[in-house]
This record gives C-alpha cells, structure tokens and sequence, in this order.
C-alpha cells in the first residue's frame, strides 16, 4: 500500500490546524448567544467557522487540478471573512466582549494569512503523484 506524504494530509496543514481552533472556540463561545440568535447568529457563525476547515480538506480531493484546488482555498477564504462578519455583529449585539472580539479577529486573520498564502503558493501545497 503506497503511503502519502505527511503534507497531503490536510490535517498538518498550519491553516486548517488554526480554523479548527477557531472553530472550536466560537462553537464554545455561541454556546452563551441568546436563544432568539439560535437560527441566525448562532449557526451562521458556527457553520461558516466549520466550513473554513471543510473547504481546505475538499481542496485536497483536488489537489491533482490546481485550478480546483486553489478554487476551494478562495471559497475558505471566502468562508472565513464571513465568519469575521459574524464575529462583528456577536462584538456589536454585545454577546462577546470586546476581548474574546480581539482574540478571535487576531486568530481570524491570521488563517486569512495562511489560506492567502496556499493560494498565491499553491505549488508548495499540492501532492505529485
């Protein structure tokens, strides 16, 4: 059975390990939002938070297509600044606290940083048979 490489597995990827944190901690967050914010705010958030790290590991079942692979990154990308909205409103209808807003915008952008570099790089990313 041929084995693939570490860097195939988009688990080690520094992107994917980062949104999952991210992820988690908003899913943890939300958990206080108000029940009224259930069907919105709440799973807004938390479903685009998930879809960061889904759309890096869908990038990787096309990752002998470059265009498709990078397609996929831009659509985390996109998923991302989404959830960046979603923490804005969280910060604004005072359901975070202007701390937790830093920390996760810092944590946000910083996996905006690493999704933006596989994209302009993505050649560095992409598994050769």
């Amino acid at each position: 059975m041929k084995q693939s490489l570490p860097m195939y597995n988009y688990k080690n990827l520094r992107a994917y390990q980062k949104a999952y944190d991210l992820s988690m901690k908003i899913f943890y967050l939300s958990k206080s939002f108000p029940k009224e914010e259930k069907y919105s705010l709440t799973d807004q958030i938390r479903r685009s938070s998930r879809a960061v790290c889904s759309c890096i590991g869908e990038s990787y079942g096309k990752f002998r297509y470059p265009a498709h692979f990078v397609s996929k990154l831009t659509d985390s990308e996109m998923e991302n600044l989404e959830t960046q909205v979603w923490l804005d409103f969280a910060f604004s209808c005072e359901y975070i606290n202007y701390e937790d807003h830093k920390i996760l915008s810092i944590e946000n952008k910083e996996v905006n940083l690493l999704l933006n570099y596989m994209i302009k790089n993505p050649e560095k990313f992409i598994f050769k048979d």
